[in-house]
């Protein structure tokens, strides 16, 4: 019942704030065209472009390029608090506008593709000797 009435809530709050929202796509994905609404690789393109993203693609090079261990425990755990704050803050109303207008999408391959480069990381500075 309580996700029945998130849902009903959610409903009432699109129809009463449409016209204040009507721009919210043009605020957050000033680059999105109307017509078809954001794919998964769009929303991909968009997180791993972001700040934070960037930089912690660049910690994980530096940790693989020195096969530092202590280093992608770190950077991995960065890129889970970084996935986690992605996928499971609360929607605003900012939010829940612009998935209805299409031009935000799933974040489902962004948390996949993350997850290949940290368990990547973790298999690729592993000591040889604990490999085998």
């Amino acid at each position: 019942m309580g996700s029945f009435r998130r849902q009903l809530g959610a409903a009432t709050l699109m129809l009463a704030a449409s016209p204040s929202y009507a721009e919210v796509c043009a605020q957050m994905r000033p680059n999105w065209t109307p017509g078809a609404p954001a794919s998964a690789w769009d929303e991909l393109i968009a997180l791993m472009s972001t700040p934070p993203s960037l930089v912690l693609i660049l910690a994980s090079l530096i940790a693989i390029r020195f096969a530092h261990q202590w280093g992608a425990l770190v950077v991995v755990l960065l890129w889970t608090l970084w996935v986690s704050l992605v996928a499971m803050s609360s929607p605003d109303a900012a939010r829940l506008a612009a998935l209805q207008e299409g031009c935000i999408g799933s974040p489902t391959l962004f948390i996949a593709a993350v997850a290949a480069i940290c368990v990547g990381m973790i298999l690729y500075t592993t000591r040889r000797a604990a490999r085998l």
